[in-house]
């Protein structure tokens, strides 16, 4: 497996497996929010987004942690892999909040040196919004794709000591 989208809801783990990934195989980790999102949290249009996308992937290798609605055709005809966190709610939840205050408080940068603040964690465009938004509708898409012969092979880890024992065969 030379390239291989990790998929999840918000807080499973991504961008951790991800890395991973990448450095138990010496495959390049693409971190997405970094093609998605310039400093002062300003969105990159689609547009943009996808031709990022379309240049990572055309690569012969790579992993990335995610893949947005608006380009996961980009990303899935190029893969080899889709390993999907299918965890549940709860841990993602308490992972993401955990994570969001942490970050809060140390206000370390992500993606392109933005930081978060507790102000962002209680608008509509919050993270936390957006899993409890999202969750359904990725844990569907995921399962879906197990049995769509379009896709390329998909995992579903639904535990962190799944993630860990299917990480160690890598």
């Amino acid at each position: 497996m030379q390239r291989i989208v990790v998929y999840g809801v918000t807080g499973a783990g991504k961008s951790t497996l991800a890395a991973a990934i990448g450095a138990r195989t010496g495959l390049p980790y693409h971190p997405v929010d970094d093609l998605t999102w310039e400093p002062g949290w300003v969105e990159v249009p689609v547009a943009v987004q996808r031709e990022r996308i379309a240049a990572v992937c055309a690569g012969d290798r790579w992993v990335i942690d995610s893949a947005y609605q608006s380009w996961i055709d980009i990303a899935s005809a190029r893969a080899d892999l889709i390993v999907g966190l299918d965890l549940p709610r709860w841990r993602c939840l308490a992972r993401l909040l955990r994570r969001t205050l942490s970050r809060v408080v140390t206000r370390a940068p992500i993606c392109n040196g933005n930081t978060e603040s507790l102000r962002e964690v209680f608008t509509r465009d919050s993270i936390v919004l957006q899993q409890f938004r999202s969750y359904p509708r990725k844990k569907a898409r995921m399962r879906a794709w197990v049995t769509d012969p379009s896709m390329p092979p998909v995992v579903l880890l639904r535990t962190p000591a799944a993630v860990r024992d299917w990480l160690a065969t890598m």
